[in-house]
């Protein structure tokens, strides 16, 4: 959904889509701020009914499972006293179980029909939605013997059907507060101990928002499976990585950390299949679930267990008797509303009560759905020949869809009636379903909102965006829009030119990003101070200007790629096309999967042109390796920068790291564990590293550096070689190469470098990591000369051996070299090697 749309031209197309005065209701999929709506509701705690009008003050968000928007409450009318205590004027969170994208429903309902063959209950069933409510408010309950008190479990208050979308809905508490903030912390490796559980110093222990939450997610979902609440369990299991964004942080808790965390989201979006897991997660949940006797899981519960667990600790769930009773009459009832052959197979052959529940909340589903209107609802209940016919012409494409709505609505046939017998209103019908795509177009960010305007005055122009519009938004927008078109080339083009020219251009650029920073709390105050007072400074500058260049690289790939696939269609005529596009397909894979792309290549040389031009390998020593390489080339210069710039590299790495791991569906949200990870692993961990070093450093002041050990290392290392190209001898003609030994390749030169790691005493970082090159380069020279002198060579040419010998220095210095940095960052920093 697009950030910046016009609340404004969305409700001019709408009057539009009324003046045609059409037999059928416009298609609703969202609701803009502003609206005001009416719902007959059923409260959870009391169960009184009555009607509650509400205005949408925002909408907050949309996922698999539905849509959230913030509402505020105008009205509520009621015989009783009050409908479980809401109040005119408070602040509610309204969810509909109906997701905002169309693909979401469809991947949903598909998910959901192959583990229980019916529709999305918690949309179409009023009964699984008040189950699942029902569920929520006893959790509540329970969780004041786990934590205190009731705050930590969203409070929810009443279940409604809204008939214009055509799904169940909820309204419970508004939470005032967020995900967790993105932490600083220089102690990875004792959180990391921490979540092992093992013991730590509490006065090194960092990540305090991280660790409540893990804390708390983890009681959780202990206290869900003692209550029998198993698969309400899978939204708050922290191994799922998608979870930590049901548990939300109060705005009124900020200086209190480890305070105030709130689970407020219960209902599952996805079904989960026993042979589709689609998290680290789900391989346990599976098997906990084939345990219980659940080969699917969604939401279901054990109420045995549930009544035990409120009969154990009847004082906290005291008043709690109605909504037990309630419960256990809407899971009945639920559970036979869908076929559900994993639980409900063998009933089916004798089972009356299953058919007649399944059957007339089979109906109730098309009811609620708007497939059927009240007159049509009457008939088919209990007519089961019908029931079965309407369900499998929702099988057939096209037909079955235009057949089921001739049936089942009355608009839809005044509508198709008119539509055939009148010219007029086939144009104003055209016109109608053109303002609706439109609707959609613009909220989705797809046409500007003087396009939208311009359609309205003039709608025929539009009809070119419709084969447009099953391309992703960005791209629609790109191609059908002349002066986003135009901005889009400038910026990717021309705004790299302008930061490599532009002294000030690029100090606005970095400050910028480091505002940013400060606001998402990926960065320090002090840290941020140190780097904005670094900007003018000439190395920075020349950094900034090398990252501009490499922006520029980002499309060379791409567009080489691509025209070498159009070059080999176009030249290979004779093949057919299938075959030559699958080969130029092909083509602009492997572009993406060689480690020495185009782009990468026009990287590594500039680095290289820089190093020459001025003379100085220093400056560059690392990137001028790293840029030849894809995909990591980017991050060259933020590694390099962590020569002279520490905070700085940190902070850029961290940034675009976050900012790049947003575009991984589901796993990439705000607020999940991948965000997390990949902060830490780009800034956190290199300010643990560092404080590891600096904690080393100090010790091997007092210590004498040991260069001794590494001739005996290195004769250690060619005598194992010597073993291992015994072995390769009997088996191969000739002096063995790199790959028939490739196991010791990598095994011998890497423990080789951590023994020097180990026995170099007070040895400084870069004296240890010359002595594991030296010793990596020795035993390659050792292992040719003393196996070309024992005959291993056979009657291989020499330059054969001396290519042999050169490719094993050059493997066997990289790997020990490896090795000792390796065991450098691997290692506590109280700890000495």
């Amino acid at each position: 959904m697009g950030k910046d749309y016009s609340i404004q031209v969305l409700q001019k197309l709408e009057e539009a889509f009324k003046k045609t005065k059409l037999h059928r209701p416009m298609a609703i999929s969202h609701y803009e701020a502003g609206t005001e709506l009416q719902y007959a509701v059923t409260g959870i705690s009391d169960g009184h009914k009555g009607t509650v009008r509400v205005k949408i003050e925002k909408f907050v968000g949309g996922g698999f499972a539905g849509q959230v928007y913030r509402v505020k409450v105008l009205g509520i009318q009621s015989t009783e006293d009050t409908v479980d205590g809401l109040k005119v004027g408070s602040l509610l969170a309204m969810k509909i179980l109906i997701p905002p994208s169309t693909f979401s429903r469809i991947f949903r309902d598909i998910m959901y029909w192959i583990g229980f063959q019916g529709a999305f209950q918690l949309q179409v069933n009023p009964v699984a939605m008040r189950a699942g409510a029902l569920w929520q408010k006893l959790i509540q309950s329970g969780t004041e013997i786990k934590f205190g008190d009731e705050a930590s479990v969203r409070d929810i208050y009443a279940t409604f059907v809204d008939e214009r979308m055509g799904s169940c809905g909820e309204l419970s508490d508004w939470i005032e507060g967020r995900t967790w903030r993105l932490e600083v912390d220089a102690h990875l490796d004792t959180l990391r101990r921490w979540r092992r559980k093992k013991k730590v110093d509490p006065a090194l222990l960092g990540s305090p928002e991280y660790r409540a939450k893990h804390k708390f997610m983890h009681e959780f979902v202990d206290l869900l499976h003692n209550m029998g609440a198993h698969e309400f369990a899978r939204q708050y299991e922290w191994s799922t990585c998608k979870s930590q964004p049901n548990s939300l942080k109060l705005s009124s808790t900020e200086k209190t950390p480890e305070k105030g965390l709130v689970a407020a989201d219960f209902r599952a979006g996805l079904a989960l299949l026993p042979f589709l897991p689609m998290s680290p997660g789900d391989f346990k949940l599976i098997g906990a679930g084939i345990m219980r006797g659940s080969l699917v899981q969604f939401d279901r519960g054990d109420l045995d267990k549930l009544e035990k667990f409120i009969a154990k600790n009847s004082t906290e769930f005291a008043g709690t008797e109605r909504l037990l009773k309630e419960l256990k009459e809407c899971e009945l009832e639920y559970r036979d509303s869908i076929p559900d052959i994993t639980h409900n197979l063998l009933r089916f052959f004798y089972s009356g009560q299953l058919w007649s529940t399944l059957l007339r909340n089979t109906v109730r589903g098309w009811h609620v759905r708007n497939l059927i209107d009240d007159s049509t609802s009457g008939k088919l209940q209990g007519n089961v020949v019908g029931i079965w016919f309407f369900n499998l012409l929702g099988f057939i494409p096209f037909v079955g869809k235009f057949i089921r709505r001739l049936w089942g609505q009355s608009y839809w046939r005044k509508h198709y009636g008119a539509t055939f017998s009148s010219l007029d209103y086939l144009k104003r019908s055209i016109r109608a379903k053109l303002y609706e795509r439109i609707i959609d177009w613009h909220r989705d960010g797809r046409i500007t909102e003087i396009r939208a305007k311009k359609f309205l005055d003039n709608l025929w122009p539009c009809l070119i965006h419709l084969p447009m519009s099953i391309l992703p938004v960005g791209l629609h927008h790109f191609l059908t829009d002349w002066q986003y078109f135009k901005e889009r080339l400038a910026f990717i083009m021309l705004r790299p030119i302008r930061l490599y020219f532009n002294a000030e251009l690029r100090a606005e650029w970095l400050n910028d990003m480091v505002q940013e920073g400060r606001k998402k709390h990926i960065l320090t105050d002090e840290d941020a101070e140190i780097i904005l007072g670094q900007v003018k400074e000439p190395f920075i500058q020349k950094y900034l200007k090398s990252l501009a260049v490499h922006i520029c690289t980002l499309p060379i790939t791409q567009v080489i790629s691509v025209m070498i696939a159009i070059i080999y269609v176009a030249t290979h005529p004779e093949m057919p096309r299938a075959q030559s596009y699958g080969i130029g397909l092909s083509i602009i894979a492997l572009f993406q999967v060689v480690p020495i792309s185009p782009g990468s290549l026009v990287r590594g040389l500039y680095v290289l042109f820089l190093v020459i031009k001025e003379k100085n390998f220093k400056d560059y020593n690392i990137a001028v390796f790293l840029g030849f390489f894809k995909y990591i080339g980017y991050l060259a210069f933020p590694i390099q920068m962590t020569y002279r710039y520490p905070a700085l590299a940190r902070f850029m790495a961290g940034h675009w790291a976050t900012d790049a791991v947003h575009i991984v569906p589901v796993f990439g949200e705000r607020g999940a564990l991948l965000e997390h990870f990949t902060y830490n692993i780009f800034y956190n961990w290199p300010l643990t590293i560092r404080r590891r070093m600096e904690e080393r450093s100090k010790i091997r002041k007092n210590l004498k550096s040991r260069f001794w050990p590494v001739p005996l290392i290195t004769m250690c290392g060619t005598a194992l070689f010597w073993a291992a190209n015994l072995f390769a001898y009997k088996n191969f003609d000739g002096l063995a190469g790199l790959k028939p030994i490739w196991i010791a390749v990598i095994a011998i030169p890497w423990l080789c470098g951590t023994i020097i790691s180990y026995s170099s005493g007070g040895a400084a970082m870069l004296k240890r990591i010359v002595s594991g090159a030296l010793c990596g380069t020795g035993i390659a020279i050792l292992q040719v000369f003393l196996f070309t002198g024992l005959g291993w060579a056979g009657d291989m040419a020499l330059g054969a051996i001396l290519i042999n010998g050169f490719w094993k220095v050059f493997v066997y210095t990289i790997i020990s070299t490896v090795g000792v940095i390796a065991t450098e960052l691997s290692l506590p920093g109280n700890k000495m090697p």
